[in-house]
């Protein structure tokens, strides 16, 4: 993360999570809330340039890259919205409910409408 105000607008505005509350860890960062019934956390920090590697996105948008996965609701909805943003999207299909977009620092994010299950 190399522009702390940037990944703001992607996370929160674009992807609509939600901001919370963030310890003073003495650098610069921050949280969101994956969704209540999920119970996980998106954690942004901006890096220390003498921390050491912390890894690097890939160069272009690869759904085969290491990524974070969010489900949504509606397939044509979410390209609409990506596009309305500018925001390039590599998608399956409706059918597959499967597309991945890149935060502002590279970082693939995939977005999918989860399958219908059955517990029966």
């Amino acid at each position: 993360m190399r522009d702390l105000d940037r990944a703001k607008h992607f996370y929160g505005d674009v992807l609509g999570l939600v901001e919370i509350e963030r310890p003073d860890f003495g650098f610069p960062g921050v949280w969101y809330s994956g969704g209540a019934a999920s119970g996980c956390e998106v954690h942004l920090i901006v890096p220390d340039d003498g921390f050491g590697d912390t890894g690097a996105p890939p160069s272009g948008l690869n759904p085969m890259a290491v990524h974070t996965a969010f489900a949504i609701d509606d397939y044509d909805e979410a390209v609409a919205h990506f596009a309305s943003h500018g925001i390039e999207v590599f998608g399956l299909g409706r059918d597959s409910g499967q597309m991945w977009v890149k935060d502002p620092d590279g970082n693939v994010i995939e977005l999918i409408v989860p399958p219908e299950t059955s517990l029966e």
